[in-house]
């Protein structure tokens, strides 16, 4: 039974926040509830012109990286097909500790599939969802435009608009905050968020290197902090480019960013090491101070925080969008089961459902990165050679591997995305 729409409300599920995480939650409602209307606010301009098929990758363009399950997702929801042109596959992960001679070695051929995960660029999945959404009837846009209030009602809520210097409102059944990390309508609304600091800080940045990367992806524990390499270039061709991130302190950050191109370069290269070659060049930097970030009750009657606006990880293992991206399909699900019942969308007890079920996801991939920061940030001898045991004995027992790969890939036990689950 669905729930019949009321004229009281001129939206059914008003999204804040048009970004990667706001655009996949359109456009997976669009495709399991097609009965809803949808409007996403964003406070950026949109090209809803712009093609995937015409996208012109840059040297400095920022990337994400998708585990398998979130490719699972995207295969879903029908957008796969566009992005798998540019998708730089990760054949293999290698996980070393700086200086000693614990590794350890995940490869999508012990798990029968193509790839772990897969490297694509930032503004191609949002040319991607974009265009995919501009073929939704039930999904309309505000752009450029802000939410700048929220008032409640018996069964939904009342937003306050801007857009174009012009104010309005739009009541909707219920509010999806999707606006980021730093997300202003959070704070405004008042939700507790926890936050611990790490005293580093993440540059970004692409780099070129001698060797080919044969599609390996590089985590390096080092004595300054984790350093990450993602392969980048075309799928059917082994490249010589990375996506980098390097953790660095705050005075190492200060001290790396006013060194000239070529310091720089050997100043990464004595960090990360020689299996990739000579480090040639490197891009554009960025950097960002490393947070972990969680909003432990991130609902209320007819709103809910999700993607970076509910929690944001440690860089480290990578999964912070994929978290995201199974907690979306974990709304979903529940706004299905309460369209089902007709029972209101932004019901707390609806909304609450969908917490309890994303949460222990949550909880395990918190931990799961957080734990290798802890353990990997402690440098006692006694505690060095444990990590180079553990190392090894991930690398020598296939089942510890498995488990392993399998968080990685984004398909641990309690994690969502039903359906990605079961065709792994």
């Amino acid at each position: 039974m669905s729930e019949p729409h009321s004229p009281a409300f001129d939206t059914d599920i008003l999204i804040a926040g048009g970004g990667l995480a706001g655009a996949t939650l359109a456009l997976a409602l669009a495709h399991r509830l097609p009965q809803l209307r949808v409007t996403v606010v964003e406070a950026f301009p949109l090209s809803p012109d712009a093609r995937p098929e015409d996208y012109q990758p840059s040297y400095d363009a920022r990337s994400t990286a998708l585990a398998w399950g979130s490719r699972l997702i995207y295969d879903d929801l029908g957008l796969w097909s566009a992005l798998s042109p540019h998708a730089t596959p990760i054949r293999r992960i290698h996980v070393s500790d700086r200086g000693r001679f614990g590794a350890t070695r995940l490869s999508a051929e012990e798990h029968g599939q193509d790839a772990l995960g897969y490297v694509v660029d930032n503004r191609l999945l949002g040319l991607a969802l974009m265009r995919a959404l501009g073929e939704q009837p039930a999904v309309s846009w505000k752009a450029p435009a802000k939410v700048v209030g929220v008032e409640p009602l018996s069964e939904g809520v009342t937003a306050r608009l801007e857009q174009d210097d012009e104010s309005s409102s739009l009541t909707a059944r219920c509010l999806v905050v999707a606006d980021g990390g730093r997300s202003g309508l959070r704070e405004q609304l008042g939700f507790n968020v926890e936050t611990s600091e790490y005293g580093q800080n993440a540059l970004i940045a692409n780099v070129t290197f001698s060797n080919p990367h044969d599609f390996v992806a590089y985590e390096r524990f080092t004595d300054a902090g984790p350093l990450a390499l993602l392969p980048r270039g075309k799928p059917g061709r082994a490249g010589r480019e990375a996506a980098l991130v390097w953790t660095l302190a705050d005075a190492a950050l200060e001290e790396t960013l006013a060194l000239d191109d070529g310091e720089r370069l050997a100043r990464l290269q004595a960090r990360f090491g020689w299996r990739l070659g000579r480090f040639v060049k490197m891009g554009e930097c960025a950097h960002y101070p490393l947070t972990l970030t969680t909003v432990q009750e991130a609902v209320r009657p007819g709103i809910v925080l999700v993607g970076n606006a509910a929690h944001t990880l440690h860089p480290v293992a990578g999964q912070g969008f994929n978290l995201a991206l199974r907690g979306l399909m974990t709304l979903v699900e529940a706004f299905e089961q309460a369209t089902a019942s007709a029972r209101p969308l932004g019901d707390i007890a609806v909304l609450q459902g969908y917490q309890a079920r994303h949460r222990q996801d949550q909880r395990d991939t918190v931990r799961f990165s957080d734990s290798l920061i802890q353990i990997f940030g402690h440098h006692s001898r006694a505690l060095s050679a444990a990590r180079d045991a553990g190392l090894v004995g991930l690398d020598l027992v296939p089942g510890a591997r498995r488990w392993f790969a399998r968080r990685a890939m984004g398909l641990g036990p309690n994690a969502a995305g039903r359906s990605a689950g079961k065709r792994s």
